[in-house]
């Protein structure tokens, strides 16, 4: 089982099921909801995911896409796209020990920032994986 929550710890959350995916995002949407050059999420089963303290504010980021985020200290904590309505992304770095869940692969590469150099040997995607 792999847990987590906000900065602050007035969100928790667990996650029982195995990551279906688990990637670092680098497009433009992402890297302004976290401030960060890209953002790292794991997908798993809507079922598999749980809160277990407290309630996150939502935010309609760019039809149809939810994010999920602590009203008190701003932590980013998911991402909920409708067109995958079985799956929730959550913000690796949100995880008690996100070495548990690292990334396989880069997606939106052809929005990556130029001065971010990938040396880690992972798949790029221009856009989405599975690229469609």
């Amino acid at each position: 089982m792999l847990a987590g929550g906000c900065q602050c710890g007035r969100i928790r959350y667990e996650i029982t099921g195995e990551p279906i995916e688990c990637t670092a995002c680098h497009c433009e949407d992402c890297r302004r909801a976290s401030a960060a050059p890209f953002t790292a999420w794991l997908s798993v089963r809507r079922e598999d995911f749980r809160l277990v303290a407290g309630m996150p504010c939502t935010y309609a980021s760019s039809p149809p896409v939810e994010r999920t985020f602590c009203a008190d200290c701003g932590t980013p904590l998911t991402y909920r796209h409708a067109m995958f309505a079985d799956e929730i992304d959550v913000a690796t770095g949100s995880l008690d020990r996100p070495d548990a869940a690292p990334p396989a692969h880069h997606t939106w590469t052809s929005q990556k920032l130029e001065w971010v150099q990938l040396a880690d040997g992972l798949a790029q995607y221009p856009r989405a994986y599975p690229e469609v």
